[in-house]
C-alpha cells in the first residue's frame, strides 16, 4: 500500500515533518511493508520555509539584516536541495513579532531586511525565489525591500526619503538605475492569501495598520501616503498597482513587489503543492492522510488540508485528516475531497499536555485508521 503523508504544522506541538515522521510510525505498526511518501506541506505562511527546506532536504541560511525598526536582526530564509530555489518569510525580517506592541510604529517601520534576504539569496545565485508576506510589522508599500535592492526614491530636493510608510507623500521621483541587475533574471512568487487592494477602505492601513500601532488619523495619512506613492509609479513606470487585488498585503509589499519585480502572486497553499510536487507525488497512491493543529469552516478557504484534499480528490483517492481541534462548519469539507476528519486527542485534557503529547497522538490516531483499513 502507497500513502502519500502531507500535513501541516501542528503548531506549537510538532514541526509538518514531525507530523508527517508520527503518522508514518502509525501506518508501519499496522502495514509494516506500506510505503509511506513523506511530503511536508505549508500555507505559505510561518513554517513555510522549514517545510520546504526538509522536503528537499536543503539548508537554512542565517544572516544579519536591518530589522523593521531599522535595528540589527538574525533573519533566516531557506535554500532548496537543488540550490536553484530560495524560500523567504518576510516576518523573518521584517515581521510584527520582531517589535514590542508598545514600539510598533508603522510610520517608520521598514521592509528593508526583506530585500537584503533577496540580495543575500541572489548572492547564492538563485534563479527561483517563493516569498511568503504574511505577520508584516510594515505600512511602506515595499519601498524599504527595494532600496536594499538599489532602488532609489527620491524627494523634490533628490534627497533618498527615509524609512517607513510616514515618508512616501514627499516621494517626487524613482530612479532604477540602480537596481541590481540580477533580479531580472529571478522568477518571483509571493505567497499570499489576501485580496485587499493597496489603498482604500479596504486597503493596506485601514485594514492592517490598526495591528501595526495605527491610530484612525495614521490609517488616513498612510492611506493618502500609499495613494501618492501608487500615483508616481504610476507617471514613472506606467504601471496600476492602486486596486490590484493581493497588492495591499503585507503592507503594501505585494504591490511594490509586483510593480518593480514582475513578481506573481498566489495562494500559499498552492505555491507550496508546486514547489514540492505534490501532484505527481499522490499518483498511484491508496490513501492521503494530512492534518493541522485546527481544522474548521475555515480550513475551505486556502488552508493546508483543503489544497492536499483538492489534488487527492483529481484521482479519486480517499483524504484522512487528523486534527488537534475540530471546529463547526466542516461539513463542506466533505464535499471537496475529505473522506474522514479525525480528532487526535484521547480524551479531555489541558492544552499543555496536548500539545506536549501531538506526536504520541497522532501515531496512535493514524494506527487506529489502518486498523479499520486493514480489514
Amino acid at each position: 500500500m502507497k500513502f502519500v503523508l502531507a500535513p501541516d504544522s501542528f503548531k506549537e506541538s510538532m514541526t509538518a515533518k514531525n507530523a508527517a515522521l508520527a503518522m508514518e510510525k502509525g501506518i508501519l505498526s499496522i502495514f509494516p511493508d506500506a510505503e509511506c511518501v513523506i511530503v511536508p506541506m505549508a500555507d505559505g505562511g510561518e513554517g513555510t520555509v522549514e517545510s520546504l527546506v526538509s522536503m528537499t532536504n536543503g539548508e537554512i541560511i542565517k544572516t544579519e539584516v536591518l530589522g523593521p525598526l531599522g535595528e540589527k536582526v538574525i533573519a533566516e530564509y531557506g535554500l532548496l536541495g537543488e540550490g536553484q530555489t530560495a524560500v523567504i518569510e518576510m516576518a523573518s525580517a521584517s515581521g510584527l513579532e520582531l517589535i514590542k506592541p508598545e514600539h510598533r510604529d508603522p510610520l517608520v517601520t521598514t521592509t528593508y531586511g526583506t530585500g537584503e534576504l533577496i540580495k543575500h539569496a541572489l548572492n547564492k545565485g538563485v534563479s527561483r525565489i517563493l516569498i511568503g508576506i504574511g505577520g508584516s510589522a510594515t505600512n511602506d508599500g515595499g519601498a524599504g525591500m527595494l532600496q536594499a535592492l538599489g532602488v532609489s526614491f527620491k524627494d523634490k530636493n533628490g534627497e533618498e526619503l527615509p524609512f517607513g510608510g510616514g515618508s512616501l507623500n514627499r516621494l517626487d521621483s524613482i530612479d532604477l538605475s540602480g537596481l541590481d541587475e540580477r533580479i531580472k533574471m529571478v522568477k518571483i512568487d509571493v505567497a499570499c492569501d489576501v485580496t485587499n487592494p493597496l489603498i482604500g477602505e479596504n486597503g493596506a492601513s485601514a485594514i492592517f495598520g490598526p495591528q501595526k500601532g495605527a491610530t484612525p488619523e495614521l490609517v488616513e495619512f498612510l492611506d493618502h501616503n500609499l495613494a501618492h506613492f501608487a500615483e508616481v509609479i504610476k507617471q514613472e513606470l506606467g504601471k496600476e498597482i492602486a486596486y490590484l487585488e493581493g497588492a495591499g498585503s503585507a503592507g503594501g509589499l505585494g504591490a511594490g513587489l509586483m510593480a518593480f519585480l514582475n513578481a506573481h502572486l498566489k495562494k500559499g497553499v498552492e505555491l507550496v503543492i508546486e514547489y514540492t510536487g505534490l501532484e505527481e507525488r499522490v499518483k498511484g497512491a491508496d490513501f492521503v492522510f494530512t492534518g493541522e493543529g485546527s481544522i474548521d469552516g475555515q480550513t475551505l478557504f486556502g488552508k493546508t488540508p483543503y489544497g492536499v484534499a483538492t489534488i487527492a480528490q483529481k484521482y479519486s483517492i480517499p483524504v484522512i485528516a487528523f486534527a488537534g481541534r475540530i471546529g463547526k462548519g466542516i461539513e463542506p469539507l466533505y464535499d471537496h475531497g475529505f473522506t474522514a476528519i479525525i480528532g487526535i486527542l484521547k480524551g479531555v485534557t489541558s492544552l499543555e499536555e496536548a500539545l506536549e503529547l501531538g506526536e504520541a497522538n497522532l501515531a496512535f490516531a493514524a494506527e487506529n485508521i489502518c486498523r479499520v483499513l486493514k480489514k
